[in-house]
C-alpha cells in the first residue's frame, strides 16, 4: 500500500488516554501516530466501516 500523501489530524485527548496509547505503542514497537492509526483501522474493521484507499478520495 504505497502512500503519496499523509493527512494531519490534531486532537485533544485526556492525558491518561494519551499515556495508555503511548504504552500500547511501546509494547508493539510503533510510533504513537501509527498506533492511533492501527486502533482506528481495527475499530473500523470491527464496525464494518470501509476505509477508502487514497486514490478513491476526492481532492479537497
Amino acid at each position: 500500500m504505497a502512500r503519496t500523501k499523509i493527512a494531519t489530524l490534531n486532537l485533544r485527548i485526556d492525558p491518561g488516554i494519551k499515556e495508555a496509547v503511548r504504552e500500547a505503542a511501546d509494547l508493539e514497537h510503533r510510533s504513537v501516530a501509527n498506533m492511533v492509526e492501527i486502533l482506528i483501522r481495527r475499530y473500523c474493521d470491527e464496525a464494518g466501516i470501509v476505509i477508502p484507499e487514497q486514490g478513491e478520495l476526492l481532492p479537497g
